[in-house]
């Protein structure tokens, strides 16, 4: 009955009761529920698999679950793919390898939906490559009139531009193309390396292969380290699968399960059992295809904070997150995420201008981040850092505003395309400001 859903996102941290919930089908289906959501006074949330941490897909009237509008449209001679908008990234990247293609890029996760990843600028890592939103090549939208608006590079250009990271504010995406590219693997060469030495040639380490990152344990100097390398299909050398199962799944999952739930049951042993997880680090180096080289299976919940930086200024950025986490009495679990990005020319995006390194800070599901994730914020505040909209921060669209030079584009665009805020939230209102009418502003 309408008015008994409730809503909880991946990691539990976002919730909301006494919503409806739409499940459409087809572009049409998504039109015909935002016209009666509109017409009622409605505001409408799209939803995908509830990875965010932020409370950006919270839903406060309607919501459309788009789990029906997922199936895959088309796939040119050319890769071209054109996908309906609530297919998860794990169905793409599967059916596109059946057919010889893949995505030239991906991030670490693949269970959310091509239209959240898209909407909150999910990004892999790599000097020379983009996120999600830089291989669009056309996009659906269905407007808060229930109109639908086709767009690309040369078909309404300037709504286009904005919806390549549209926080779901433009309206909601049904369909999108993406440009695949022919499948490759990737030789994977995995190990250990120092802090100190990491951030002394940052630049050096991080464009050292086509895909670098590393995980720096805190309470010590040690950091994990990944340098994927394209390849042809054919050097395939996958690990034997009881080495892949006991490393990612007994070690990087379960055994890591266990650290994390000790931590809480006994906060002394977090940093003693970051040393050990830091010396248990194990070189490997093996070969298979992207799409499953480039995604971790993480099955130990958390909350993310992500903040992407200047790429000259992240080593100063991780001394200082050292210094802060050396100087504290916090007990921090995870590791800390670092991967870096090309510059790209999305209003949105978070790497909108500028070469773009990304660190990223975790705390178990069920923590509050506290301190930690302050004192973070100020850090990467202090060098202009923009926060994933996907994940949690503190900031209000006048501050953003200050991070974004083509944040008023953005917003001019919202409010015309949706005038009375159907595709808001309290968050959204927060981040981007209320739309003009509904703002009461002439």
């Amino acid at each position: 009955m309408p008015g008994q859903d409730s809503w909880r996102n991946w990691a539990g941290n976002q919730s909301a009761t006494g919503v409806t919930a739409v499940h459409p089908v087809g572009t049409a289906g998504i039109a015909a529920a935002v016209r009666a959501a509109a017409a009622a006074g409605q505001r409408v949330r799209p939803i995908g698999s509830g990875h965010s941490f932020s409370a950006i897909g919270r839903p406060e009237d309607v919501q459309l679950v788009l789990d029906r509008h997922a199936a895959l449209v088309d796939v040119t001679a050319d890769g071209l793919v054109t996908v309906q908008a609530g297919m998860p990234l794990h169905r793409l990247t599967a059916a596109l390898a059946a057919r010889g293609w893949t995505l030239t890029n991906l991030g670490d996760i693949d269970r959310q939906t091509v239209a959240g990843a898209l909407s909150t600028g999910t990004h892999g890592t790599g000097a020379e490559f983009g996120g999600l939103a830089d291989q669009l090549r056309a996009l659906e939208l269905v407007l808060a009139d229930g109109s639908v608006l086709r767009c690309s590079a040369t078909e309404h250009p300037d709504v286009y531009s904005a919806a390549r990271v549209g926080l779901g504010a433009l309206g909601v995406l049904a369909t999108v193309t993406l440009q695949a590219v022919p499948a490759f693997a990737l030789r994977a060469e995995e190990g250990s390396a120092s802090l100190p030495e990491l951030c002394a040639d940052f630049d050096a380490f991080m464009t050292s292969a086509d895909h670098v990152e590393f995980y720096w344990f805190p309470h010590t100097d040690r950091c994990a380290t990944k340098r994927n390398t394209r390849v042809p299909l054919a050097e395939v050398a996958p690990l034997p699968r009881r080495r892949a199962f006991w490393d990612d799944e007994v070690l990087a999952n379960g055994a890591f399960a266990a650290v994390v739930a000790a931590g809480r049951l006994a906060p002394p042993l977090v940093r003693p059992l970051a040393r050990l997880s830091s010396r248990a680090l194990t070189a490997r180096t093996f070969t298979d295809a992207a799409h499953r080289v480039f995604v971790s299976a993480r099955r130990v919940r958390f909350r993310e904070m992500e903040y992407a930086v200047p790429r000259d200024a992240a080593p100063d950025v991780l001394r200082e997150l050292r210094r802060a986490v050396d100087a504290s009495e916090w007990r921090v679990p995870f590791p800390v995420e670092v991967r870096v990005a090309a510059a790209d020319d999305v209003p949105l995006s978070t790497a909108s201008g500028r070469a773009t390194a990304y660190v990223a800070v975790h705390v178990p599901a069920a923590s509050e981040p506290g301190e930690y994730f302050a004192a973070f914020e100020a850090i990467a505040g202090a060098v202009g850092g923009r926060p994933h909209w996907g994940k949690l921060h503190g900031l209000d669209a006048a501050a953003l505003a200050g991070r974004y030079p083509r944040f008023a584009e953005f917003t001019a665009v919202r409010d015309r395309l949706d005038p009375t805020g159907v595709f808001g939230n309290a968050h959204l209102d927060r981040v981007l400001g209320p739309v003009t009418a509904r703002s009461g502003r002439a």
